[in-house]
């Protein structure tokens, strides 16, 4: 089995990345960064949206798991003093494959050109260079509502727990294909409305957001941010590639709804 490694960069992370290189080098498991069957992340989720970015060609290849060096993460099952059994069961157990559905963003272009394409582990956002967002939101291709705030965010299940959840979004368990959209400081008024609850859609939905006065727009994948010009429609769907993460052991989604945001340990 072919390995790779990513790591937040802290001395923690590192010196742990490379205890673990050397201890599954010494199962004869071979260390290869460009075409690895199983991605160990080192830091917490920020690392593994790293890793997951960096693979994202091969997903229906590698699958990833995380050791966090914080704060436990929703995407890092395991913690440090459990290294050693980590590297057991990776060089020594069947693992079992868990999917989770990805996001896909598909950015149109009003003067042509080509169309641009992404995928999100955990949400997309999109917010004006300047002043309000005013977006016409379609769904399934009829006009839904006009939109005015600060900004949209487009999360996918296992992304619920993230902004989503902060913008008063619900937690959607990642066995659910959908995608949910939710506001940011809608402007809702005698003249302005919105629906201003946030929407669940499932994988046969698309939603399209269509600029109304302004065409330039930051848009973010996860942790990149991208300004994109001359924009003619952002589309959102649930996307044909899924995420595989290796699990070695149970932990289930709840449990780490309860773990992050419930539990006092």
């Amino acid at each position: 089995m072919k390995f790779a490694i990513t790591s937040k960069g802290n001395p923690t992370s590192n010196a742990l990345m490379h205890k673990m290189r050397a201890y599954l080098q010494d199962f004869e498991m071979v260390y290869d960064e460009d075409q690895p069957d199983i991605v160990i992340s080192v830091g917490g989720d920020g690392t593994l949206l790293y890793a997951f970015h960096r693979y994202s060609s091969r997903l229906d290849k590698t699958a990833f798991v995380g050791v966090h060096t914080g704060h436990l993460g929703f995407y890092a099952d395991w913690v440090p003093t459990e290294i050693e059994k980590l590297v057991i069961a990776i060089a020594k157990t069947p693992y079992q494959i868990i999917e989770y559905p990805l996001l896909e963003v598909m950015i149109r272009y009003r003067h042509g050109g080509k169309e641009t394409r992404y995928l999100a582990l955990n949400e997309s956002t999109v917010k004006s260079l300047v002043g309000t967002l005013v977006m016409d939101v379609e769904i399934r291709g009829d006009h839904f509502e006009r939109f005015r705030g600060d900004g949209l965010c487009v999360s996918t299940p296992s992304g619920s727990t993230a902004y989503n959840k902060a913008l008063g979004g619900a937690i959607i368990h990642p066995s659910l294909h959908s995608i949910q959209l939710a506001e940011m400081a809608s402007i809702n008024n005698r003249v302005f409305r919105t629906v201003g609850s946030p929407l669940i859609l499932p994988e046969h939905h698309t939603l399209v957001l269509k600029p109304v006065n302004a065409f330039d727009f930051h848009v973010t994948i996860d942790h990149l941010t991208v300004m994109h010009r001359d924009v003619k429609s952002i589309q959102f769907k649930v996307a044909k590639e899924k995420v595989r993460f290796a699990r070695f052991r149970p932990f289930p989604f709840w449990k780490r709804v309860h773990d992050s945001f419930i539990s006092d340990d």
